[in-house]
């Protein structure tokens, strides 16, 4: 039975001291991430629960204690420590989901410096441009992608020390230390690093439209809202097992997939593995999965399967469903019902707000297609684009925007003041992203500022479209950007993938635009339907309209250096 109470109840008198005070943290002491989730833990009695299952793509398996977890994040920050790396410095964990990144993580905020995940599947010019920015002095990586650090090296100044995690050292060249975690000394005590609320913490770099990539800054105190927002919206407990699928170099897979679980003192399992529907259904039923935080793009992955493979597996363990990356279309949440007896919540935030700001809390009636209401302690609103005043009207299109103040908001850009400040308008955070608000309070997505399709002077947002296009039985994935046009400025272009044993035709274009037309107003009407093998996506699951929306328009399309890999 769930704890976390209702969301009204929740509203009432509200105050981010309720997880300071569960966590036991004084306002002015010390509080350090690293000792949270595995030392607090411990110190509860809780040291041989497991703190981690994890199973590789040929289902290798390991298991980790909470006390293994402390012991080894000791080893770790004992052995950079030995290396002379300092506090504040920034050390990149540039891996595959291996168990030496998530207890590398902790262990370098536990020596205090500034931990920075990133994809492993960068390639060497995109990791040279984050190791550059932030200077960063070592970086802890595999054999299999020394080759792209080895490629970069003598092009990055500040960086010291390479260490590879599954390789000898007779292998390794000058500069280049091995550290095998299972033969490393047992650090059974070592002193964490005294961090206070503003000490730094993570170092997330997130792709802009344009220009480089932006360093986002986290700072300690961020733990607090991520603990309180894992609790409750994930409705985390004690015996639960866990499952996030994001890779930790995107903020996903570092606040909801260390922080916030490890902070609970929650058993999470990892599979470091590449989506497969069938092998993902076998990872729940063998693990047991009670609580799964998924991806909107992997959960129409799982739809166009259908219900049939679900049922081949025994998933009646879920108990609850969240999800996270870019707007849950609401076909999505009923297939969701219909294939696990579940309905997935929608989640919303950024890197940048390092927590779940909007979200359809455990209890609070699901509106299929909204992201669902303010986290207790968050204030939002959508503002006027031109006056950055609320709007005032039910249903009204606006931006995002948020009061600042919560407590993981990001501290500010990397050497990036500028790009930080235009963050900000009137008082008020904006996240970048149109909604309107129903008169019940839930907040409904259009789209991101740049997506959003000027036609005719009248806005329309991509999400619409793409989910009335989600209801034809034939379309796996679709993207609606603008495309010049020299009455309306602009028009809808849509760009569809589809299912299986379904092929492109002038037939089923004819077809589908029939099916929408009933749907959608006459603004919202694509013009164009391009069917495409695959869209443009991060390695987080996010299609990147922008990428589609610069062909169209042949401007440039930006950064594009977290784009997967079709």
């Amino acid at each position: 039975m769930s704890n976390i109470g209702s969301y009204e109840e929740r509203l009432q008198g509200f105050d981010w001291s309720i997880a300071e005070q569960e966590l036991g943290y004084t306002p002015g002491g010390r509080i350090n991430i690293g000792w949270y989730c595995s030392d607090r833990i411990c110190d509860l009695g809780l040291g041989q629960k497991h703190a981690l299952l994890w199973e590789d793509a040929q289902g290798v398996a390991k298991k980790f204690t909470y006390d293994d977890l402390r012991c080894y994040s000791n080893s770790i920050a004992a052995f950079l420590q030995g290396l002379g790396i300092q506090p504040g410095e920034r050390v990149c964990l540039f891996m595959d989901r291996v168990p030496e990144l998530y207890i590398g993580f902790v262990a370098i905020l536990k020596m205090g410096a500034v931990v920075q995940p990133l994809f492993s599947a960068f390639g060497d010019e995109s990791l040279w441009t984050r190791l550059e920015n932030a200077q960063t002095t070592a970086i802890v990586t595999q054999k299999k992608h020394l080759p792209k650090v080895r490629k970069i090296k003598d092009k990055l100044p500040y960086l010291k020390h390479i260490i590879v995690v599954d390789a000898p050292q007779t292998t390794l060249r000058e500069g280049e230390t091995s550290f095998n975690l299972d033969e490393a000394p047992k650090v059974d005590v070592f002193e964490v690093y005294p961090s206070t609320a503003e000490t730094p913490s993570v170092l997330h770099y997130t792709s802009g439209t344009t220009g480089q990539p932006k360093g986002a800054q986290h700072v300690h105190y961020s733990i607090i809202s991520q603990y309180l927002t894992a609790k409750w919206v994930l409705d985390l407990q004690a015996d639960d097992i866990y499952w996030c699928n994001a890779d930790p170099g995107w903020v996903t897979g570092t606040s909801y997939g260390i922080i916030g679980p490890w902070a609970n003192g929650v058993t999470q399992a990892v599979l470091d593995s590449g989506f497969g529907t069938e092998r993902w259904y076998a990872f729940i039923q063998k693990y047991r999965i009670t609580v799964w935080y998924s991806a909107p793009t992997a959960i129409r992955l799982l739809m166009r399967e259908g219900t049939e493979v679900a049922r081949k597996y025994d998933l009646s363990s879920l108990r609850h469903l969240a999800s996270v990356g870019e707007p849950l279309n609401a076909e999505a949440v009923i297939w969701s019902q219909e294939a696990y007896g579940l309905q997935f919540h929608d989640t919303f935030w950024q890197t940048e707000t390092g927590c779940m700001v909007i979200t359809n809390y455990p209890g609070m009636p699901i509106k299929p297609g909204s992201m669902g209401k303010p986290f207790p302690g968050i204030t939002a609103t959508v503002l006027n684009p031109r006056t950055f005043e609320p709007v005032n009207q039910v249903g009204m299109v606006g931006l995002i925007a948020l009061r600042p103040g919560w407590p993981s908001m990001i501290r500010g850009y990397w050497n990036n003041p500028t790009g930080y400040a235009n963050k900000f308008a009137n008082g008020w955070y904006l996240c970048g992203d149109r909604a309107s608000i129903d008169r019940d309070g839930y907040y409904w997505f259009v789209g991101r500022d740049d997506d959003v399709i000027n036609t005719g002077g009248h806005l329309v947002g991509p999400f619409e479209i793409e989910s009335a296009l989600l209801e034809h039985p034939a379309v796996a994935e679709s993207a609606a950007v603008a495309k010049p046009d020299p009455v309306n400025m602009e028009v809808v272009k849509a760009f569809i993938t589809l299912k299986p044993g379904f092929e492109p035709s002038d037939d089923l274009e004819l077809e589908i635009m029939n099916f929408i037309r009933k749907r959608l107003s006459p603004l919202a009407m694509p013009q164009e339907i391009e069917f495409s093998p695959g869209l443009p996506k991060t390695r987080s699951g996010k299609i990147m309209r922008r990428v589609l929306r610069a062909r169209e328009f042949g401007e440039p399309v930006g950064d594009i250096s977290t784009l997967m890999d079709e």
